[in-house]
């Protein structure tokens, strides 16, 4: 009987280890499965701690500091002594073979201040210089007296300007155009310096037309240019050598408006006679260019 009941019991325990174990075959292969189901549900992360969120928050190298711009520090007596002192330190070390330098005291630091030691690159100093300027108020760039004195210097109005120009390279373009139609282009330019010399010297108008007719009213050939009083028409009659007459006047009185050098004869040239007269003030005058069919001169 107790044989019998200790088989059956071994049977009954072999079924059982048998079973859990089965199950957790079974358990180990179905868990992938659980877990494939359970992917796509929604997770909530815990919340953060607000210290470390409030780290988080900071810059990677911490709180970032603007520096103050230019003029707006306050030059305090604590910082000018701070300053004092931290360069008494630097003094302090003998960096040099004559020894110890002096003691930078206050009386020294205004005292190179005072020299104008700022325009030698000495930033330290600069910078307190700076801090001791009270900042400039606006001041208005144009006031009445400024443009009155504009208007009296010679101003006029840009309407007026062109119409100052285009008759400017009228007046040229005529005396080109009478003087020296015929010659060639270097010899019409040598024409035109002459007339700009005599408007930027003082013996003479100012302004090209004024040399160009500088004594017309006073009767026939009286004049300094002669087709000016001669008492023809000084209408042009040759289109062809007009038009070059004023293509020349534009460029020379570009070049005479701006200041610039002409360059076909020297700036002192100031009279010029054709090659087939001989007039009786060449001889009182210093020659200083041929160029074409005339010579041209200098005074003495």
């Amino acid at each position: 009987m107790t044989a019998s009941w200790g088989h059956k019991f071994l049977r009954a325990a072999s079924k059982v280890a048998v079973f859990a174990a089965t199950a957790l075959v079974v358990g180990v292969i179905a868990s992938p499965l659980v877990v494939r189901a359970t992917e796509n549900d929604s997770v909530i992360p815990l919340d953060i701690p607000a210290p470390i969120a409030q780290l988080r928050s900071q810059p990677a190298i911490g709180p970032t500091v603007v520096p103050l711009a230019p003029g707006q520090q306050q030059l305090t007596d604590a910082l000018l002594a701070n300053y004092v002192a931290r360069q008494q330190k630097l003094r302090a070390v003998d960096v040099t073979e004559g020894g110890l330098q002096p003691v930078l005291s206050t009386e020294m630091l205004m005292g190179y201040i005072a020299r104008g030691s700022l325009d030698g690159g000495n930033t330290a100093l600069s910078a307190i210089d700076s801090f001791m300027k009270p900042a400039n108020p606006a001041r208005p760039t144009v006031t009445p007296d400024l443009l009155a004195a504009y208007i009296d210097s010679g101003y006029q109005p840009t309407a007026k300007r062109i119409e100052v120009a285009n008759a400017e390279r009228d007046c040229l373009a005529q005396a080109i155009y009478h003087e020296a139609r015929g010659e060639s282009s270097a010899g019409q330019l040598a024409v035109a310096n002459v007339i700009v010399n005599r408007a930027r010297s003082e013996k003479y108008p100012s302004s090209l037309c004024g040399v160009i007719y500088q004594g017309a009213n006073q009767g026939r050939y009286k004049c300094q240019f002669t087709f000016a009083c001669d008492g023809r028409v000084d209408a042009p009659g040759e289109r062809q050598a007009w038009a070059r007459s004023m293509a020349l006047a534009k460029d020379v009185y570009a070049e005479y408006a701006t200041g610039a050098k002409i360059g076909a004869v020297p700036d002192s040239a100031l009279f010029y006679h054709t090659t087939n007269v001989r007039p009786s003030w060449s001889y009182t005058f210093s020659r200083v260019a041929e160029v074409g069919a005339h010579i041209f001169y200098s005074p003495n």
